[in-house]
């Protein structure tokens, strides 16, 4: 449920656009989203490890959960799904820079399958524990800040400039359909089954998607000159004066930091929220998780339309980041799973709608071949604050009851929309 952004930019995009992904998009055909291709194998690798990460995503706090009820140490375990953004998101980006984007995703997804092979064996032999949670977490994330930063930067290789807003709402609309639609209700089924059995198919989805990724078709990747003493340091250095520069990026990266210390909070303790304060069960807690699945694909599918309802994505950002705020203090107030599930909802469109013009944005800003690094760079600075976030959300429900994370998290999300206002007083905002 972090937000991650996307949309349209105006004007800016053929000046400050990736010229690799212009390139390369166009010789992957713009038909490439209609008739499948490139972007068609790509979105199927997408969704059906989203599937799988919602099967993992249900299971995995429903089991520590089972462990402990110590709200801190559950939180704790989505702490350490955080911490390696701060410890290797920026390397990340720069070595996505430097190779081969298609071969370090798939390779990424064949260990991340085999390590969740592994996990699902230790659970099947009842060997697990809050400490091998915390590891796997911590794993499996330190993976991720290479894959996903590779990822970004492969996208505009696969289509054309011009179709980064549309390709990023259907990519991330397929994921939603995949994992709150079909595998967020599955997982309960599937743990009734057997505990193992989520994290069995999570690895085995992981292994799908590197099939899918391997298959792609995308040319020679684009080589940078070779600069002489040239490091991974000063590559990664040249993303962040990259970010700072760019102050409609800057003020976003900033708005989403802030936000996300409060997601950090509400996703860490969510299954407590649900549990203690709408007191529903497993059946109750993936229902109204589904309810945000909901709200986000109705995201995608309107996002373009929304964001010219708004007058552009400037007006679009903050509109979403106040209504975030209001139902988040909604979800916190009122007592009943019904409304919550109506809340995530409206929740979950605000963020496809948010997590479509981030993502494009900063395609679109990011020079040629920096696009990796930009993106870890803005990754890292947002994500900073959730685990800290998340540890404060066990903090407070345990001091102050299991509806106190809805309420922080729609104070840092209001906080998170008043920086935002730089982006509309920016000549070229989105």
């Amino acid at each position: 449920m972090a937000r991650e952004k996307a949309g349209t930019q105006a004007g800016t995009g053929a000046e400050k656009g990736t010229g690799r992904g212009t390139e390369r998009g166009r010789a992957a055909g713009a038909g490439g989203l209609v008739r499948g291709g490139g972007f068609g194998r790509l979105c199927g690798a997408a969704a059906v490890s989203r599937f799988g990460d919602a099967l993992r995503g249900t299971a995995l706090p429903l089991l520590a959960y089972s462990l402990t009820g110590s709200p801190l140490l559950i939180s704790l375990v989505t702490a350490c799904g955080f911490v390696p953004w701060l410890l290797f998101g920026l390397l990340g980006g720069a070595v996505a820079d430097r190779m081969d984007q298609r071969r370090a995703m798939w390779a990424v997804d064949v260990l991340r399958g085999l390590l969740m092979a592994g996990f699902a064996l230790a659970v099947a032999l009842d060997r697990v524990s809050i400490g091998l949670l915390l590891v796997l977490s911590f794993a499996l994330t330190t993976l991720q800040t290479l894959f996903d930063n590779a990822a970004t930067a492969l996208l505009p290789a696969v289509v054309p400039q011009e179709k980064l807003g549309l390709a990023n709402a259907r990519l991330m609309t397929c994921q939603e359909v995949a994992g709150r639609f079909i595998g967020g209700p599955l997982a309960p089924l599937l743990i009734a089954l057997g505990a193992a059995l989520p994290f069995l198919a999570d690895a085995a989805t992981y292994l799908l998607a590197a099939a899918l990724i391997a298959s792609l078709r995308t040319g020679p990747p684009a080589a940078r000159p070779a600069v002489a003493g040239r490091t991974l340091r000063h590559d990664i250095a040249d993303g962040i004066r990259q970010l700072w520069r760019d102050r409609v990026l800057r003020a976003l990266c900033l708005s989403v930091a802030l936000g996300n210390i409060g997601l950090g909070a509400l996703i860490a303790t969510l299954v407590v929220v649900v549990k203690r304060w709408l007191g529903a069960g497993d059946f109750g807690y993936a229902a109204v998780t589904t309810g945000y699945g909901v709200g986000m694909v109705l995201g995608g599918l309107l996002a373009r339309r929304a964001i010219a309802a708004a007058g552009g994505g400037g007006p679009a950002l903050l509109g979403a980041g106040v209504l975030q705020t209001v139902v988040l203090v909604g979800l916190g107030t009122l007592r009943s799973p019904a409304a919550a599930a109506v809340f995530l909802g409206l929740f979950g469109f605000a963020s496809m709608v948010i997590n479509v013009l981030e993502a494009t944005v900063v395609q679109q800003r990011s020079p040629a071949g920096m696009l990796g690094r930009i993106s870890a760079a803005f990754r890292t600075v947002s994500v900073a604050g959730t685990p800290l976030g998340a540890l404060f959300g066990g903090a407070v429900a345990g001091l102050y009851g299991p509806r106190s994370p809805a309420l922080l998290a729609a104070a840092l999300l209001a906080l998170g929309a008043v920086a935002l206002i730089p982006v509309l007083q920016a000549p070229d905002s989105p």
